[in-house]
């Protein structure tokens, strides 16, 4: 049985970056947990505290590893790095 992945992605209303992050996620097979931090100031506070001061969406941890934004998604696809975060037991 494949191992469940805890993916955490906070998000905002009608942000392409978010959505291109959340494709990619969906396109590997991958739920997460969407956090929408649009009309949220204290849960988007609670982000920019956890993400180490970033303020911009989306950020996203896999597995309790912060990722980072969709362009540090996209990058990690790219470099061979994010199938093995996937799978890792």
């Amino acid at each position: 049985m494949a191992k469940t992945n805890e993916i955490l992605i906070y998000t905002t209303f009608m942000c392409p970056y978010c959505a291109r992050a959340k494709a990619l996620l969906e396109k590997k097979g991958q739920s997460f947990t969407e956090v929408d931090v649009t009309y949220d100031a204290a849960e988007r506070e609670a982000m920019t505290q956890k993400a180490g001061g970033q303020r911009t969406v989306p950020q996203i941890w896999i597995n309790g590893t912060h990722v980072g934004g969709c362009d540090d998604l996209y990058a990690l696809d790219r470099a061979g790095k994010l199938d093995p975060m996937l799978t890792a037991a």
